[in-house]
């Protein structure tokens, strides 16, 4: 069994948010007086666990320079990719001789600004000895459908099917490689998960809050702010 290693952590944030149709992407849209992207940082630094927290953004970004927290000592910037895994092996590369092979990377969505210090201390308890990782998830609850030509196929087994969520936490070496292997032979990834999966690993599950949400539209920008002002209140 690897050691335990230290734990680190990677936010993709050079995404230009064309979903949201806003002016500016979607991390730093405002919310509680702060972006978006803050209020995720947060959470991550009052982890109290990260050596350091490397922010992949785009080459053309002119708002990170601007935030306020942007100096902050336990966080690095690594040049962004056009797509997520592009950004992780940015993020990856930054860390440089700072991270052992079998370090723990857990790589967040900057979009996620509702996690809680307690999911990523859950994440981190439930994994720290597991050999690859694995990834916060939730249950599917609704009655799932596959569609075809905007016809129904089939009812799916929602006892089946887990909505993935982040942090998801690979060791270093093993990340990288999952990656550069999906890359060179022009696999499609969405998510770490399905790098790892790609190269045959089988990340473990661990159980998330439903309030860890991605803004993705307008009105989860709302959703959010009630589960901000829920969890001040806890």
């Amino acid at each position: 069994m690897k050691g335990r290693g230290k734990f680190w952590a990677i936010v993709p944030a050079a995404g230009v948010g064309r979903r949201m149709g806003a002016d500016k992407p979607k991390q730093y849209l405002a919310l509680r007086g702060k972006t978006v992207i803050e209020h995720t940082l947060q959470r991550l630094i009052s982890a109290e666990i990260f050596e350091g927290i490397v922010v992949a953004v785009s080459k053309d970004d002119t708002l990170w320079p601007g935030i306020p927290m942007s100096n902050h000592p336990l966080l690095t910037v690594a040049p962004g990719g056009t797509e997520r895994a592009g950004s992780v092996l940015s993020g990856l590369n930054a860390l440089g001789t700072l991270a052992e092979p079998h370090d723990w990377v857990l790589v967040h969505d900057a979009a996620r600004c509702c996690i809680t210090v307690g999911d990523i201390h859950r994440l981190i308890e439930a994994l720290k000895n597991d050999p690859e990782g694995g990834i916060l998830a939730l249950p599917a609850h609704d009655t799932l459908k596959q569609v075809k030509a905007g016809q129904i196929t089939e009812t799916v087994d929602r006892n089946l099917i887990w909505r993935a969520l982040t942090p998801q936490m690979f060791r270093h070496a093993g990340l990288e490689n999952a990656l550069r292997m999906a890359a060179e032979k022009g696999h499609t990834v969405t998510d770490e998960a399905s790098a790892m999966e790609f190269i045959g690993v089988k990340p473990r599950i661990v159980k998330g809050r439903s309030d860890n949400i991605k803004i993705t539209q307008h009105e989860d920008l709302a959703l959010a702010n009630f589960y901000l002002e829920q969890q001040c209140i806890e």
